[in-house]
């Protein structure tokens, strides 16, 4: 369910309001401008699952409300707005009775979440709802003239200023915007919100932007995106709800065909629904593609939009490439690797328990066991730590009785087939042989080797297209004293 903003008749130049509930989800924020002002209905079906709680009790202005629980998300609604040029934006939110005349019982506060750069490719509602992105402005103190914003309000021409818990002051200061920027407004009726009681509200944007020029202080194309922006999702995610209700035509429906393009390839194989009542089109996880939606309005036009929703699952690793180590290339320094995820996910690694990073490619990594941590980016989950070899050797050790560096071997052989490591002084007199596991304490004989250069040679059985080849590998090592 959504709440209705104020359609543009594209044949007339005035501009007319109806009623519809608001979706309480960020994914399916519903994309105004500034040319008109938003009729907005909630009814306390909102989910605190729009936000991890175990972050949002703990930061930001969600919990520095007058009231402590005010960071509870019921009888909210989303809206996104993108800067149509630079300048200075405001908005006022005004409650309204739920009947004419009768007295105001809804207490509305906001955060606003932003800039965002559509370029990035980045989930905004993923990084609103886990806490990494914190609200810009936001206001949660008592309403006692039945308006909230940013800017001035109009009521008693207080002027907005940075938020300070128990303030009484419900504005907050002016946004400086750049065009281009997308912005996510949440709107919350704290006051009733466990009613289920319907509680409207307008919202109209102000600011020198608007007064300049109201069509172009919010860029309005955003609007023809009635869908909303592309959604990435995680499998098992609550149902996607899309509504044809906010389009620019509003209720002024003949026709709606919902189309479904599984491979989003650009063919709609797949007609899902038609008919003038077909006003939303829900998603169920995990059937990610591309759906568009038809609508044929009364005024004879034909308007049309689509959207992109993706489901990702919990992170899995597909393998470990091994670029370099002993057995996999003629390079004795560094060990480098490559993670290899299963799906095309938005992963980030971390190998022994490290930084996140971006590229999957790991350089100078130690030999012998190592573990690997894959996290999506977009909230659908970690990895355990994930083990793996490097085959490889210390290039030094020092036998000194401090239990560090005490013993030398070759680490990560047990992936090999018949491994025997065999140790040499620089004259090629066999000093040791070592078995998987087995360690040299720089001793021969019962005797303390001297510090020096030693060699050794890896002999093992290497599968090469299914017929086992013997296979020797020989390096150097130092022992220091």
């Amino acid at each position: 369910m959504r709440a209705l903003i104020s359609a543009i008749c594209i044949f007339f130049l005035t501009f007319f309001s109806a009623s519809a509930q608001n979706s309480p989800d960020c994914r399916t924020a519903i994309p105004v401008c500034a040319d008109a002002p938003i009729m907005g209905v909630t009814d306390g079906s909102g989910d605190i699952d729009d936000f991890d709680p175990e972050v949002i009790t703990q930061t930001g202005c969600l919990e520095k409300g007058s009231v402590s629980s005010a960071n509870i998300e019921n009888n909210t609604g989303w809206f996104v707005f993108r800067a149509g040029t630079d300048g200075q934006i405001g908005f006022d939110i005004e409650a309204l009775p739920v009947n004419p005349g009768g007295p105001i019982t809804a207490e509305w506060d906001f955060a606003l979440y932003g800039p965002f750069d559509e370029t990035t490719g980045q989930n905004y509602c993923t990084i609103i709802g886990d806490g990494s992105a914190q609200p810009i402005r936001c206001n949660y103190e008592y309403n006692d003239t039945g308006f909230t914003g940013i800017g001035v309000n109009p009521v008693d021409g207080r002027e907005g200023a940075p938020f300070v818990k128990s303030s009484q002051n419900t504005y907050d200061e002016w946004l400086n915007v750049t065009a281009g920027e997308i912005y996510y407004l949440y709107i919350n009726n704290y006051n009733t919100n466990f009613d289920d009681e319907p509680e409207s509200f307008i919202l109209t944007f102000t600011g020198s932007s608007v007064d300049e020029n109201q069509d172009t202080a919010l860029d309005c194309t955003l609007r023809d995106e009635f869908l909303g922006l592309d959604i990435v999702a995680c499998e098992g995610d609550p149902d996607i709800v899309l509504s044809a209700l906010n389009s620019p035509v509003g209720p002024n429906i003949a026709n709606i065909t919902w189309e479904y393009d599984a491979d989003d390839d650009g063919t709609y194989e797949t007609v899902l629904a038609t008919g003038p009542g077909q006003t939303e089109l829900t998603v169920s996880s995990p059937n990610s593609g591309r759906y568009r939606v038809t609508i044929e309005s009364t005024f004879g036009n034909t308007i049309t939009d689509d959207i992109l929703i993706t489901f990702y699952g919990v992170p899995e690793l597909d393998e470990v490439r091994i670029i370099d180590d002993l057995v996999n290339s003629t390079q004795t320094d560094p060990y480098n690797i490559e993670i290899i995820p299963v799906g095309d996910g938005d992963y980030e690694y971390a190998i022994n328990g490290g930084e996140f990073q971006d590229d999957p490619f790991f350089y100078d990594v130690p030999p012998g066991l190592n573990t690997v941590v894959i996290n999506d980016k977009n909230g659908c989950g970690t990895t355990e730590p994930i083990e793996f070899l490097v085959v490889g050797f210390p290039k030094f050790f020092t036998p000194n009785g401090d239990f560090v560096h005490d013993t030398w071997q070759v680490l990560g052989i047990e992936e090999l087939d018949s491994p025997v490591v065999y140790i040499f002084d620089r004259f090629g007199k066999l000093l040791k042989q070592l078995e998987p596991n087995n360690g040299w304490d720089g001793t021969f004989n019962g005797r303390d080797m001297p510090s020096s250069d030693y060699w050794f040679r890896l002999d093992y059985n290497r599968d090469d297209e299914g017929v086992l080849v013997a296979t020797s590998v020989r390096r150097h090592f130092s022992l220091v004293r």
